[in-house]
């Protein structure tokens, strides 16, 4: 391979213009005619046996030329690119300038990294907030591992219905005194006070014993999606079979032993209070880290190809495909749950993409100045990090992971490690928060069934932690049959922080 020219034709793209060698290229066609020849058939020659020179006189010499450059293309272009001392950021547009016995020449227009400076990254100044932990807190937490050795029971006979229990019942709607379409289920099962049905609907349900039989009043909202019942006084008839009721276990010492490895309540409440302040403690130094990577991209000075901030998003969206993949739903579907199209799914992810190109080149620049260097035995580490929490044999892992860029993101975590130990962080105690205030339960507009998608994409700055996390949730809804007494709801769109 030869560089014959490198030109930059613009801000941050050059030109190579390259030539493959009559002998290296005629070794490339030669490799075609050997891979191709099985495939043709030639009057006069048995399959596969044809010269190739009889194949180029009735084809033409170019017959094999496509494979060929396929060939020898990739090794072409990589030896140009180390020689020029570019660093590609996106795939190059490709221009053959001629191919024939005298060998393979082409241009490769592509867009490069970008220059860049960071202004002085030592003494960033960030405050820490100093988490405390409340009673309420540690109460609700504890209540946390109550409900979940709660058990659900039937009420004895003769007990009513009260907020939180679960209700099954029949049902059959009338307007007008007639039956309307879609208004009947039978042994259906709600949880009074959830906000499931229509105003008015479940607070008639309160009171009543299991056996009874009685009807509930309501007006359909003005907005209900069915039009036909806009607006309109409704009657149903209700026969409630069963109240079901969460009995939760006395909070005591037994209660202690049984949930925890303490034998006191007091014991395990303070092992809560500990647990949470060493969350709150690991959130707040993940908010330093996030403050400390949006400043590295404040302070950044470079002009960013628009490339790069594409590829990123691309890169993102390919990870987000994926964790839902493994959880048996594709993006197709998630699109339909969420009324959204790929183009406005870009769009979500493109604030936190661009963050992440400008801290990487920002920390990639800071290693650059503090002379990082990596140790065989760091990657090694790393390589055995990645074995355990994959359970994955180390070779194995060594094949799937090349080791250059293992010993990039090791870098970039180290020029992050120099930006933090150097930054100048303020410790703040956190504010007193006000009690909570009981509220009732918000009415949603409709019965609907939900399915939750939920995933943090942990597509941060180089390091483990720099950038600040994005979480992307997703709610979706379908429609239920027969539940007329349900308001209809538009689901919500997925939305990120990450």
């Amino acid at each position: 391979m030869t560089l014959d020219k490198k030109t930059n034709v613009e801000k941050n793209v050059v030109e190579l213009e390259i030539t493959v060698p009559a002998e290296e290229f005629e070794k490339a066609v030669q490799k075609s005619y050997l891979k191709n020849v099985k495939k043709m058939n030639v009057p006069g020659f048995r399959r596969g046996k044809a010269p190739r020179k009889m194949i180029e006189k009735m084809y033409g010499a170019e017959i094999f030329y496509d494979d060929a450059i396929n060939e020898v293309y990739p090794g072409a272009y990589e030896a140009a690119v180390k020689e020029a001392a570019i660093e590609p950021v996106d795939r190059a547009a490709v221009e053959i300038i001629s191919t024939d016995a005298d060998g393979f020449k082409f241009k490769a227009k592509v867009t490069v990294k970008p220059e860049v400076s960071v202004k002085e990254y030592k003494g960033l100044k960030v405050e820490k907030i100093l988490p405390s932990v409340s009673a309420e807190e540690v109460e609700n937490e504890l209540k946390g591992y109550q409900k979940r050795q709660g058990r659900i029971v039937e009420v004895p006979a003769g007990e009513k219905t009260a907020e939180g229990d679960t209700v099954i019942f029949d049902f059959e709607g009338f307007c007008d005194g007639k039956a309307f379409e879609g208004g009947k289920a039978e042994d259906f099962s709600l949880v009074l006070g959830s906000g499931q049905f229509i105003p008015g609907f479940e607070e008639q349900m309160v009171g009543k014993e299991a056996g009874s039989e009685f009807s509930v009043n309501v007006k359909f909202p003005e907005d209900y999606h069915a039009e036909e019942l806009k607006g309109k006084d409704a009657e149903f008839k209700i026969k409630l079979h069963e109240i079901k009721r969460e009995e939760l276990p006395a909070l005591d010492d037994d209660f202690a032993k049984d949930v925890s490895d303490f034998d006191t309540l007091d014991e395990f409440k303070k092992d809560l209070e500990k647990k949470i302040l060493d969350r709150k403690n690991e959130q707040a130094e993940r908010e330093v880290e996030a403050k400390l990577s949006d400043m590295l991209c404040d302070i950044l000075e470079a002009e960013i190809p628009s490339c790069m901030f594409e590829n990123e998003i691309d890169m993102q969206l390919q990870n987000f495909e994926r964790r839902f993949a493994a959880q048996g739903i594709s993006l197709q579907q998630y699109l339909e749950y969420t009324g959204q199209e790929v183009g406005s799914l870009r769009n979500m992810f493109r604030e936190q993409a661009e963050k992440d190109v400008k801290a990487r080149l920002a920390l990639e620049k800071i290693a650059e100045t503090e002379k990082v260097i990596i140790t065989d035995d760091e990657v090694n580490e790393e390589y055995n990090k990645f074995a355990s929490e994959m359970g994955m044999d180390i070779e194995k892992i060594k094949s799937e992971y090349m080791t250059e860029n293992i010993m990039k993101d090791l870098s970039l975590r180290k020029a992050f490690e120099a930006v933090k130990n150097n930054a100048e962080i303020s410790e703040v105690k956190e504010a007193a928060k006000p009690a909570a205030k009981k509220t009732a339960a918000k009415k949603t507009a409709a019965k609907k069934t939900t399915e939750k998608a939920e995933e943090k994409a942990d597509e941060k700055a180089p390091s483990k932690k720099p950038a600040a996390k994005k979480t992307t949730k997703a709610k979706t809804e379908t429609a239920e049959a027969k539940k007329p007494a349900a308001k209809k709801t538009t689901a919500k769109k997925a939305d990120s922080q990450e």
